[in-house]
């Protein structure tokens, strides 16, 4: 028979149970969506990756998508943003090389939102965080004309860097850390921004 103690644990406990339950599936959901894309991940793949039934995907989530909208969802480290300027693109191009990505299958989020791009809404999400986390910033510190096409460009260097490294996998830049990069970073980043930029970090 429960004593007042244990039914006063029980909620707690169910609790624990539905957070524990809800963050194994977006760790399937993760790996899942970040090696095959949205289209061949399937709910009962994902269920059956976490262990529990398919129907709680709907019950945690609402349905593939929102599932899919959470799974690749992911703050940008903290201190992008932050720093010596001229150190900007180094700190970009660590968050793709040297991060670590392993809750989301061991890649950038971006990755998987490409694999997921044939639907309009996902190419959508991809446009804005390429554009307010990178191309935004980018454009503010270049100078000279042609600003915003110089950061695209630039935009489009690293985020070619991710998939090279994540989905085609080519040897030398798949071995290559920030460091290895940082004369090529400094080179690159420099010429299309038309100031002086460093390639390390430190």
């Amino acid at each position: 028979m429960s004593t007042v103690d244990d039914l006063a644990r029980e909620p707690a406990l169910q609790k624990r149970d539905r957070e524990a339950t809800r963050a194994r599936l977006l760790e399937a959901a993760r790996l899942r969506f970040a090696r095959e894309g949205y289209d061949a991940t399937s709910v009962r793949d994902i269920a059956g990756d976490a262990g529990v039934d398919a129907t709680l995907i709907f019950r945690y989530f609402g349905s593939k998508k929102q599932l899919f909208d959470q799974a690749t969802t992911a703050d940008s480290p903290a201190d992008l943003l932050a720093g010596p300027p001229e150190e900007l693109v180094a700190r970009m191009v660590r968050t793709v090389v040297d991060h670590d990505w392993t809750a989301y299958g061991g890649e950038h989020p971006l990755v998987a939102m490409l694999r997921s791009s044939a639907h309009e809404d996902t190419r959508l999400r991809i446009r804005e965080e390429v554009c307010h986390t990178y191309v935004d910033a980018l454009r503010d510190l270049a100078e000279g004309e042609d600003t915003a096409l110089r950061a695209e460009l630039l935009s489009a260097w690293m985020v070619g860097i991710g998939i090279l490294r994540s989905v085609v996998a080519t040897p030398a830049l798949s071995e290559a850390r920030t460091s290895d990069l940082a004369p090529h970073i400094a080179t690159v980043a420099t010429a299309l921004l038309g100031r002086p930029m460093s390639g390390n970090t430190d």
